[in-house]
């Protein structure tokens, strides 16, 4: 009897002891008592410049991309790090491919989007966006010299060979053009350089500040700038960060973006063309 006893006492103490252990392994998982991380994990491509690009150190306070050596700069990289400093988290960038950013976000694998996305209406039915924190306007990127470096219309690119990125409104707004050469969207900003310098294609749509950013680049690129552009909503040449529905950072960013004024935001973007790496 007395032996029955003991091992009671055994199984009973080991046990409790099971199960405290339980509990202090859910509590240090959970960061803190609210369940909320110390980390503002966000998605970028790393290849939009100068809102976002790839380097490989931490020139100019580039940001470490998480999971390899590389790091992170642009105009999207700044604002993202005001961001995480208003809310009191370390900013963790995670490199992911355009067609991968609002998947990503959905699955819980990032916080937000901060890669120079716009908040159109097709976007807005799968997540929700902050309020712009960038305008912009639509150009062209074409070849110096070309038969296209002096067009002021975008009729004037009538039987050019355009395309832009896949799955942005820069590529649906090209059959806006009369007797266009829509070539097929490419995935990135960097593929579609390559092709404008090969004469695969005449020319492709961008947002100003990326226009700027290619002429930088590359000596025999250049931008137009249209008198008679193409027909945009706001949101569709507006930047914002995408958030998953009714996510309780919507109200936090935004108000940490209205503290950010006209005239900084201007500043950050000139300094981000000029530090954008070359070969971008």
């Amino acid at each position: 009897m007395k032996k029955g006893l003991s091992m009671f006492a055994v199984v009973t103490l080991a046990s409790s002891l099971f199960l405290a252990a339980c509990g202090t392994s859910d509590s240090a998982g959970s960061g803190d008592s609210s369940g909320e991380s110390d980390q503002f994990r966000i998605g970028l491509e790393a290849g939009y410049a100068p809102f976002n690009w790839t380097q490989m150190d931490d020139a100019n306070a580039g940001v470490k991309i998480d999971g390899n050596a590389e790091f992170a700069g642009g105009y999207d990289v700044e604002i993202a790090k005001k961001i995480a400093e208003g809310l009191g988290k370390e900013l963790v960038i995670v490199k992911t491919e355009w067609d991968g950013l609002v998947p990503s976000l959905n699955s819980d694998k990032i916080d937000a989007i901060v890669a120079g996305m716009s908040p159109t209406a097709e976007r807005k039915e799968s997540i929700d966006f902050s309020d712009n924190y960038y305008k912009s306007d639509l150009v062209m990127v074409v070849k110096k010299g070309g038969d296209f470096e002096n067009a002021t219309s975008i009729q004037d690119f009538n039987g050019a060979k355009v395309t832009a990125q896949l799955n942005t409104f820069h590529y649906s707004v090209i059959e806006q053009i009369d007797g266009v050469s829509q070539q097929p969207a490419m995935d990135s900003f960097p593929a579609m350089r390559v092709a404008l310098e090969s004469g695969i294609i005449d020319g492709y749509v961008s947002e100003r500040p990326e226009g700027v950013s290619a002429s930088a680049a590359n000596e025999n690129f250049t931008m137009v700038e249209f008198t008679k552009g193409f027909e945009t909503s706001e949101d569709d040449t507006a930047i914002a960060v995408g958030l998953k529905k009714d996510s309780d950072l919507t109200e936090k960013i935004n108000e940490i973006l209205a503290g950010i004024s006209e005239e900084e935001r201007i500043e950050i973007m000139d300094a981000a063309i000029e530090n954008q790496p070359a070969a971008e």
